[in-house]
């Protein structure tokens, strides 16, 4: 039996928690577990392949295999573990992309100004770097690559716990609300062949999509259209999915998006809404933190179950039903009134 360490000791490990983030973040970057594909290697190996200097990829490498990413053989050389490989590039869902982006020195900057945004209850990002999130990524390349592969990788990863979870067969015309580049949407088309789709975001955005579309074979049962949800979406589907885009915003505005969504469906029409839940009480769940990431980013949070059902009934809504998957995510079903 395992003795449980002492408080003291319990608390240090949490507030070196940072560290343990930023030092996968970069073997993300570098491409270990790309490297280790293959078997196990020595840090010289690594090292030479990355370029960079071998006693300290050591200790960074030592660090991750610590907590179980990466592991340590008596030779000092290392493999991959479970918990290494969704830092595959090509593993499904991989998390390489998002570890990457999550420990960027953009990051870093905004968390150190957490407390202005405990006080102000304003996003820090806009005090750090003097825009807000998403015209920061608009305007910085590398930056706005980076954030774009992240939530690519996400999206790869939530999407098939949406395929995976609900059934779309009853659907003839789906619209994908912020959908991006579609991926969530070609996921669904590609299963379900009778299904039609509208993929809705900004125009910029949509115009890129046909690319992905194609590639899954859907492009001739997906119409692109451009536009802001705030103003109004597109008419006459069945199905209104959002993907991450509810928690982005303050109440006042997700009450709009959604009245929008309810004012354009048909008769027996459905809104899905996927976002994590925040469970009550003290149950750990990595909406919690995510939570504190929305707090800094942007006008929008994590909500409870209670917060979800006020947020459909505001805007003439009832939520009908709460699909689990095997991921963070849930899928939150809703009808008109």
């Amino acid at each position: 039996m395992t003795q449980e360490l002492p408080p003291p000791v319990q608390l240090m490990q949490m507030l070196f928690g940072f560290a343990v983030s930023r030092a996968i973040g970069v073997c993300a970057e570098l491409g270990i577990a790309d490297l280790l594909r293959d078997g196990t290697k020595t840090t010289e190996e690594l090292a030479q392949q990355t370029t960079v200097h071998p006693r300290s990829l050591y200790r960074v490498l030592r660090a991750c295999a610590s907590v179980g990413v990466f592991s340590e053989d008596a030779e000092k050389r290392f493999s991959l573990t479970p918990l290494a490989e969704p830092l595959l590039s090509d593993s499904p869902g991989s998390s390489r992309a998002f570890a990457e982006m999550i420990t960027t020195d953009w990051q870093f900057q905004t968390w150190a100004e957490l407390p202005y945004s405990v006080k102000t209850g304003k996003p820090a990002f806009e005090k750090v770097h003097g825009m807000p999130a998403f015209d920061y990524f608009w305007s910085n390349e590398k930056a706005g690559r980076v954030f774009n592969d992240a939530m690519t990788s996400n999206s790869a990863f939530a999407s098939a716990a949406v395929v995976n979870s609900y059934d779309f067969s009853s659907v003839s015309v789906l619209a994908d609300i912020g959908g991006g580049h579609g991926f969530l949407l070609a996921s669904i088309l590609a299963k379900y062949g009778t299904v039609k789709g509208i993929l809705y975001d900004m125009p910029a955005i949509v115009s890129e999509a046909e690319k992905l579309l194609t590639a899954h074979g859907v492009s001739n049962r997906c119409e692109l259209v451009g536009g802001s949800f705030f103003e109004s979406v597109p008419t006459g589907c069945d199905a209104y999915i959002m993907k991450h885009i509810i928690h982005d915003w303050n109440d006042e505005q997700c009450i709009t998006l959604l009245k929008n969504c309810c004012k354009a469906m048909t008769n027996g029409g459905k809104v899905l809404v996927v976002e994590m839940i925040v469970p009550e009480g003290n149950e750990p769940s990595p909406a919690k933190l995510l939570d504190l990431q929305m707090l800094q980013y942007l006008p929008g949070c994590e909500r409870t179950e209670k917060e979800y059902r006020q947020l459909f009934s505001s805007a003439g809504l009832k939520l009908t039903r709460i699909i689990t998957t095997m991921s963070p995510f849930s899928i939150l079903e809703g009808v008109s009134k």
